[in-house]
């Protein structure tokens, strides 16, 4: 299984990014997706999350900002980032927890990261 994550870049104060990933390999069963993002001395932290129902999740710090959405049939997930902060500025990683087999257990994957940083 492979999370390839798209769509950093550098962008000003009070602009716009969007964020995608794309789950592929052997899947049988995709649950949650979502995106984690980890600041320079800081630790890894969640900011959104998806369920294959659609149930969504925030950082209080990203809501009214930040859009999650996620595209069941193409296995991709998207995070929709206005109004960004230089307090944002990280590297996001695209999450996914998923099982290959039906009977196997589910577990989480990561991406490769993608840098976000915003300048003030």
């Amino acid at each position: 299984v492979q999370l390839q994550a798209s769509g950093g870049g550098l962008v000003q104060a009070g602009g716009s990014l969007r964020l995608s990933c794309e789950a592929s390999g052997r899947i049988f069963r995709l649950n949650s997706m979502g995106w984690f993002r980890q600041a320079p001395g800081n630790q890894r932290e969640l900011v959104a999350t998806i369920s294959s129902g659609g149930r969504i999740n925030y950082t209080d710090s990203v809501k009214g900002r930040f859009t999650i959405s996620r595209d069941n049939a193409k296995n991709r997930v998207y995070l929709q980032m206005n109004s960004l902060k230089p307090e944002d500025t990280a590297v996001y990683y695209c999450n996914a927890d998923l099982s290959q087999l039906p009977l196997s257990p589910s577990r989480p994957y990561w991406g490769q990261g993608t840098q976000v940083t915003v300048s003030s």
